[in-house]
């Protein structure tokens, strides 16, 4: 028996075909047969096995164990196509039946070897014979690899949530040819070939699956989830494409949100995380969790428009805080367009109209209502209600759109304004009536400290700036009683006030804006006395 044409170190199997012969003829010259590789391993029996076969069997009695026993009883699924693949190959190559090798994944070894032989010449044209070589991973026997095996699947079976098992490695096929024709962006090879997305969908499939799974996509059981993959994706063409990208970069895990059309069609949001298998280890098995989110992301939304319903009857607030210079801003252009109107009449009720007069009166007609619309629609646009829209900022433009409601108030009480901002300041991420919204709102604030000043005495300064990396700064200084040491710690908090008539939520309001924003805001007294409040707002990437 030449089993000895195995290294000694291989583990080495002798097989018998004879039951299986029409099977593997049929399918050696392309024809069908259903389930093919299942049948042909759980019909060809193990003969012999040598000593190194017997070592990983583990049992002083592995001989008459194996005997006579399925060789599907003794190989991982896992490792199933390719031994079929070169079973069949090797019986077809007449007369010489050549060894054919594969490597394969292996609990036990690293760099597993599979290699299939057959006697020359057909002098067994029934019997084939299998080794398995490589480095010994550790010191399991079969039996201890086949237990941790059934823990390992009973355990995801368990598990409260939703797991796929999925066999990827048609795809790992794939993306070893591409590599091969010179295909390192498979971003761009997927822009040319967007078919191939479609078809790892096809290939790719699903091998197990727990009863969560079968739960939430409504499935009547397990076994309806086994199959091609594409009923995931069904909904999420682009998913698809992303995960195929993470595979093809060797990446470890690829998580988004996506859509997902249960089996009794309902749409439903999941949270998909993809855990690929990555070298060295040896378990072949891509892991697919779903976490039904629909609930939480319809909660979030209601919280997002509740955000901003608050933030609006904030900025309403503070624009009735600023009514009196709100009127006055309005009044300028208003009684500008009157003047010019009245002597624009004057002009032409004269026996000698001056045309070229009333012309020039008409265009500064037109120009004050300009600026009286838009006035308008800057308050318009704090008062109305709407979702943040982020969009790259120039933030000086607005700090002085900001500027542009409390300018009335500033000169009235004869405040002292110095505003220094730098031009060099990178842009910021945000949403504009926001973050006008914070500065208004701190600007209100000075106002208020400095409204016990008499006329000239109060000074309120202004400033932005950037760091070397590249975050935006701005700051706001007034020389007011500045914040009790007792309340630094509170100023932010949410309905505390040091106002006998505040509610106490524009402090708050300003921090979870920026927060938002991903920047920080802080508040202190200045050395030289006031407060002064510092905010930071990263830069727009790229």
């Amino acid at each position: 028996m030449p089993l000895g044409v195995a290294d000694d170190s291989a583990a080495c199997w002798e097989v018998d075909l004879s039951s299986v012969r029409a099977l593997v003829d049929t399918v050696a010259d392309g024809g069908e047969w259903p389930n093919w590789v299942a049948a042909l391993l759980h019909g060809a029996r193990i003969v012999d096995v040598n000593a190194r076969g017997l070592e990983l069997v583990g049992s002083p009695v592995g001989r008459e164990i194996m005997t006579g026993q399925p060789v599907a009883s003794f190989c991982p699924p896992e490792s199933w196509t390719i031994l079929a693949e070169l079973i069949v190959a090797v019986t077809s190559d007449r007369p010489d039946h050549a060894p054919r090798e594969r490597a394969i994944n292996s609990f036990m070894f690293r760099n597993a070897v599979l290699t299939v032989w057959g006697a020359p010449d057909d002098l067994a044209p029934d019997t084939v014979w299998v080794a398995v070589d490589g480095q010994m991973g550790d010191d399991r026997s079969f039996w201890s690899v086949r237990a941790s095996e059934q823990r390992y699947r009973r355990l995801i079976h368990h598990l409260p949530g939703a797991l796929l098992q999925v066999d990827a490695r048609p795809m790992g096929a794939v993306f070893y040819q591409l590599r091969s024709e010179g295909v390192r962006d498979i971003r761009a090879h997927l822009e040319a070939h967007p078919d191939l997305v479609d078809r790892a969908r096809a290939i790719v499939c699903v091998t197990d699956a727990n009863g969560g799974a079968a739960t939430l996509l409504g499935a009547s059981g397990v076994a309806d989830l086994i199959g091609p993959v594409d009923y995931v994706f069904a909904l999420a063409p682009e998913t698809a494409r992303r995960v195929t990208i993470a595979h093809f970069d060797g990446q470890r895990s690829h998580v988004e949100l996506m859509k997902l059309r249960t089996f009794d069609d309902r749409v439903i949001d999941v949270e998909l995380t993809v855990t690929f298998p990555t070298p060295p280890e040896s378990l072949d098995i891509t892991l697919l969790t779903l976490e039904d989110v629909t609930e939480r992301l319809r909660t979030e939304a209601e919280l997002r428009q509740l955000q901003a319903d608050y933030t609006r009857a904030a900025r309403i607030v503070t624009l009735g805080e600023l009514a009196s210079s709100i009127a006055h801003e309005v009044n300028q252009p208003l009684a500008a367009i009157a003047m010019n109107a009245e002597t624009s009449l004057r002009w032409l009720s004269r026996e000698d109209p001056n045309l070229d007069k009333v012309a020039q009166l008409n265009r500064r007609i037109a120009e004050s209502a300009r600026h009286a619309g838009g006035i308008v629609q800057r308050i318009r646009g704090m008062a109305a209600r709407h979702l943040p829209e982020p969009m790259p900022l120039d933030f000086n433009g607005v700090v002085e759109g900001a500027l542009l409601f409390v300018c009335h108030d500033v000169e009235a009480r004869g405040i002292q304004l110095s505003v220094v901002l730098d031009i060099g300041v990178h842009r910021v991420l945000g949403d504009r009536v926001q973050l006008q919204q914070v500065i208004v709102n701190l600007l209100v604030n000075s106002l208020q400290a400095l409204a016990p000043m008499g006329t000239g005495e109060g000074r309120i300064a202004l400033a932005t700036s950037s760091d070397a990396g590249g975050a935006v700064h701005f700051t706001i200084r007034d020389n007011g009683p500045g914040i009790a040491e007792a309340d630094l710690a509170r100023i932010f908090d949410g309905f505390f006030t040091t106002k006998p008539d505040g509610m106490g939520i524009g402090l708050a309001l300003c921090q979870s804006i920026i927060a938002a924003h991903g920047g920080t805001i802080t508040a202190s007294n200045h050395p030289e006395g006031g407060a002064i409040f510092r905010i930071t707002i990263p830069p727009v990437e790229g």
